[in-house]
């Protein structure tokens, strides 16, 4: 649960951010196990250029710290949105942070907005907007792949922000946004091959004042 909110030591389930250099960052989830490719559970270590780290024994240290690799050292970091868009696994092409600031400045988006987004994609932007609305807004995201609508959900509840976001495996363009959602939105983007087919969707859930769209 360490995108929820700032913490200083590194718990087991934890998502941290293995920092070797500027260019050189990965994500990893501090487990005891995991399963390899042939699907046989297996002790969690971490291979780099520096040696391996047995992943485990990331617990209890302090975010921020140094910590020993079998040939040199890292740095453990807790993770943030600008630090996930850099590690994240690519389901997708993905928006980077420069253009997610603009996003954000042209969406208005501010602590306690509903927002949609389509499509999820990897996520990058959806870490973006959630730690912009929380705690008292929401994101809705629609992806129409179901397996990458899944791989989100999941990960945004082991991220521990799922509560702040619902993810839905629907065709916008051909289905809207649902029932649910039809005046109840500040704020709506657009990442589609065709946006144009969303726009009148968009109009149906938007609220009667505050609204904004972007693609």
């Amino acid at each position: 649960m360490s995108f929820a909110s700032p913490k200083s030591v590194v718990e087991e389930n934890d998502t941290v951010i293995l920092y070797l250099s500027i260019n050189n960052m990965h994500a990893i989830q501090v487990t005891p196990k995991l399963t390899n490719k042939d699907g046989k559970l297996v002790d969690n270590v971490f291979q780099t250029q520096f040696g391996a780290l047995r992943v485990i024994n990331l617990v209890g240290a302090q975010y921020g710290s140094k910590v020993k690799l079998t040939k040199g050292w890292a740095y453990v970091l807790q993770p943030n949105p600008e630090l996930w868009t850099l590690t994240l696994p690519h389901r997708t092409q993905i928006i980077y942070t420069p253009d997610i600031s603009m996003i954000l400045y042209q969406l208005e988006i501010k602590p306690g907005s509903v927002v949609i987004e389509s499509g999820t994609g990897s996520g990058s932007l959806s870490h973006y907007l959630i730690r912009a609305v929380k705690s008292t807004g929401h994101l809705h995201t629609f992806d129409f792949h179901e397996v990458r609508s899944q791989m989100a959900r999941e990960e945004f509840q082991q991220h521990g922000i799922g509560d702040f976001v619902t993810v839905y495996h629907r065709d916008v363009c051909a289905n809207g946004f649902t029932e649910a959602l039809n005046g109840a939105v500040d704020a709506v983007f657009l990442d589609l091959p065709a946006p144009w087919l969303a726009v009148p969707h968009a109009v149906t859930a938007f609220k009667s004042s505050g609204k904004r769209l972007a693609n």
